[in-house]
């Protein structure tokens, strides 16, 4: 006769159950230091980064400082050996010299206006030139590209002459639009927007578009003007320094009677002994326009193309 088995007990019938772990404490995102890396190591600048900025900075700035410190001088001053280095009481003198010796005034209106002109066309047929080689399919394409491009090799004097009978036999002489129909497209202009489109649109908003039905100028107006928007600010800033700074095809087809500032200036420190004085508070008046249109948008053109590229 066998004796009874007693029941077996486990451990975890008798044992109490164990509390459930605690959750780990939340960890804060580690957000990286300014002017750290990716790879969590900062950069920083050494003395010699800094002292090469500086150099530079100064080599880029003394001209204009110069033009200053000239245009604040006698012509006196400026024949001395070595030259003064510090501005002068003479700039309110100077510029009303200018004011007399030149329509400076109306130089500056008409340079204004051949600018704006020349900057709005450029950048308008420009940006649709470059949309059509970069992003529509034509025959001849490639070709039409390589003669564009072709024609930046062709030194623009070249084409003074017979340019200048184009105009004289439509009695543009002496009249602003003699200098601004001719700079409304450039090569470069159209080579730079094709590329700058090239990179920044892509092809799959073109095609969802043609997919809704929307035709190619409502595409330009509605996609590629967006996108291009930083592409076309730089380009119009590099065409308005150069029409504003244009001298040569200016004083051939102009005289003074309408004058742009560079022709006009032309007209300064008139006698057997130049003005310099005189001359530099004029080109100092001729500058300061340019120099506050970067100063405004100089900014907000770098942040364009910083913030607003579209990866393909």
């Amino acid at each position: 006769m066998t004796a009874p088995i007693a029941p077996a007990t486990t451990s975890a019938s008798t044992a109490p159950a164990d509390p459930p772990a605690a959750p780990p404490p939340p960890t804060r995102a580690r957000v990286p230091r300014r002017g750290a890396s990716r790879a969590g190591r900062t950069l920083h600048a050494g003395p010699l980064a800094y002292g090469i900025l500086v150099v530079a900075v100064l080599f880029s700035a003394f001209p204009f400082y110069w033009t200053i410190v000239a245009a604040s001088r006698s012509n006196a001053d400026l024949a001395k050996v070595p030259p003064t280095l510090l501005p002068g009481p003479n700039l309110i003198r100077n510029f009303e010299a200018v004011l007399e010796e030149a329509d400076i005034g109306k130089a500056l209106l008409n340079s204004l206006i051949v600018s704006g002109s020349i900057t709005l066309g450029t950048v308008l047929c420009c940006t649709l030139a470059g949309f059509a080689f970069a992003k529509l399919r034509f025959r001849g394409r490639g070709a039409l590209l390589a003669i564009t491009v072709g024609t930046m090799m062709i030194p623009p004097q070249l084409g003074v002459i017979p340019l200048f009978m184009l105009i004289a036999e439509l009695g543009w002489v002496n009249q602003l639009q003699a200098v601004i129909l001719p700079g409304l497209v450039s090569a470069f202009g159209v080579f730079f927007m094709r590329q700058y489109l090239v990179q920044s649109l892509p092809d799959e908003l073109i095609e969802a578009a043609r997919v809704d039905g929307a035709s190619t100028a409502r595409i330009f107006w509605s996609i590629v003007v967006p996108i291009a928007r930083p592409g076309m600010a730089v380009l119009g800033l590099l065409t308005f320094m150069a029409a504003w700074n244009d001298f040569f095809w200016p004083v051939v087809a102009l005289t003074s009677s309408e004058p742009t500032v560079q022709v006009a200036l032309r007209q300064l420190g008139g006698g057997y002994v130049h003005d310099q004085s005189v001359i530099m508070a004029g080109t100092l008046l001729g500058t300061l326009p340019v120099l506050l249109v970067f100063g405004l948008l100089g900014r907000q053109i770098v942040g364009g193309i910083m913030q607003g590229a579209v990866k393909g």
